[in-house]
């Protein structure tokens, strides 16, 4: 028996990148997967490659209407959902410092990582409940919800309230038996980071002097996904090469 057969699936930015390879590797363990993102060429035809364990279906996670939508979809066509992937979310366009940050773009990347974030916990997270045979929620936030940064005061913010509403989800939900964790990857090769890539690449990044690719952040939402996670909730997994674990002076770089 596949590690994940029974479990069916909700992958928020599942068209490219960590979103992608997530839901790729819940595919290849045995589950069925909604596949859920704004990029429509891209989504549907990885959707297409995963064969008939994959569906795609165009999802803005600031939007209520879609969430119902994409809960009614995927119902319909494998069953109520039993597994969420909450990885949709964006970093600020710009660096701007705090002063000259616009509330616009705050409130931009706010929508995305954090409200994007509660409204799946909220219509996902009700289906669970209703059907009564518990689940996973899986909130990706990031190393950014570990510490602070010059210029990203959005994105920050964003991923540290991430950490606090997956902790609140997880006692409100689990009587229910529906488990939340949270994910903090650290730098992982995927479009969001390529304009910075090749510096990191050159200075080594973290104790294992390199970035990490989205296969190993996948992997860990497998496990979280699965039935061998099923004491784990409230929890906080960080997968990032080993970056947070010291602090680089000014001039360093770890």
């Amino acid at each position: 028996m596949q590690q994940l057969e029974g479990k069916i699936a909700i992958v928020t930015g599942a068209a490219r990148g960590m979103g992608a390879a997530h839901a790729s590797k819940l595919a290849d363990h045995g589950a069925r997967v909604l596949l859920a993102d704004v990029l429509d060429r891209e989504g549907q035809a990885h959707a297409d490659s995963l064969g008939q364990a994959a569906r795609y279906t165009h999802l803005d996670v600031t939007s209520p209407d879609d969430w119902r939508a994409a809960v009614t979809l995927v119902t319909e066509a494998f069953g109520p959902p039993n597994v969420l992937v909450n990885n949709a979310g964006i970093n600020s366009a710009t660096k701007d410092l705090i002063c000259d940050l616009s509330s616009e773009e705050f409130m931009r990347t706010i929508g995305v990582n954090l409200y994007g974030t509660f409204l799946g916990l909220k219509f996902a997270g009700q289906a669970m409940i209703r059907h009564g045979e518990g689940g996973s929620i899986i909130n990706v936030s990031s190393v950014g919800g570990l510490h602070g940064a010059m210029g990203s005061a959005a994105y920050i913010s964003s991923k540290w309230a991430v950490r606090g509403l997956s902790k609140t989800a997880a006692i409100e939900f689990g009587r229910a038996g529906v488990r939340v964790n949270t994910i903090f990857p650290g730098l992982i090769d995927t479009p969001m980071i390529a304009d910075v890539l090749p510096e990191i690449k050159d200075r080594g990044y973290g104790a294992l002097g390199r970035i990490g690719q989205p296969g190993e952040i996948a992997s860990l939402v497998v496990f979280l996904a699965s039935d061998e996670s099923s004491f784990s909730t409230g929890a906080e997994f960080v997968a990032d090469g080993g970056r947070t674990a010291s602090y680089a002076p000014p001039g360093r770089h770890v």
